[in-house]
C-alpha cells in the first residue's frame, strides 16, 4: 500500500505540472513544473515520506531502463544527427559553460551568504 501512495504523489505532482503548464501556457515541460512542485511540498513537510522514497528508490532501480528509448533515437535518427553534428557539439559546449557559470556565481554567491550569516551570530 505505500508504494501506491507513493507512486500517486508522484504521478499527482507531474499531473499538477502539466495543468500548470497549460493554465499558464510556459514554456516547460509539464514533469518539470510537477517535479517543482514536489520540490516545494517536500520543503514544507522537511522531510521525505517513507511512501514517496520507497516509490522513488524502486523507479531508481530501473532508471537504466529509461535510457532504451533515447538510444533507439539516437540509432534511428543517426543520419539527421550527422547532418546537425556542428550544431549540436557548439550547442552541447555553450550549455554546459553556461551551467557551470551560473553553478560557481551561486555556489559563491550561496557561501557569501553563509559566511555572512556566521560573522553575524
Amino acid at each position: 500500500m505505500p508504494l501506491i501512495v507513493g507512486m500517486s504523489v508522484l504521478l499527482g505532482c507531474q499531473f499538477i505540472g502539466e495543468l500548470l503548464v497549460r493554465a499558464l501556457a510556459a514554456p516547460v515541460p509539464g514533469p518539470v513544473l510537477g517535479m517543482v512542485v514536489l520540490l516545494v511540498g517536500l520543503m514544507i513537510n522537511g522531510r521525505v515520506p517513507s511512501a514517496l522514497r520507497m516509490a522513488g528508490e524502486g523507479l531508481l532501480r530501473y532508471l537504466t531502463l529509461l535510457f532504451v528509448p533515447a538510444g533507439v533515437g539516437l540509432m534511428t535518427h543517426f543520419g539527421l544527427i550527422r547532418e546537425e553534428l556542428g550544431v549540436l557539439a557548439v550547442t552541447l559546449v555553450a550549455s554546459t559553460a553556461l551551467t557551470l557559470a551560473v553553478t560557481a556565481k551561486l555556489l559563491d554567491w550561496l557561501a557569501h551568504r553563509h559566511l555572512r550569516g556566521r560573522r553575524e551570530s
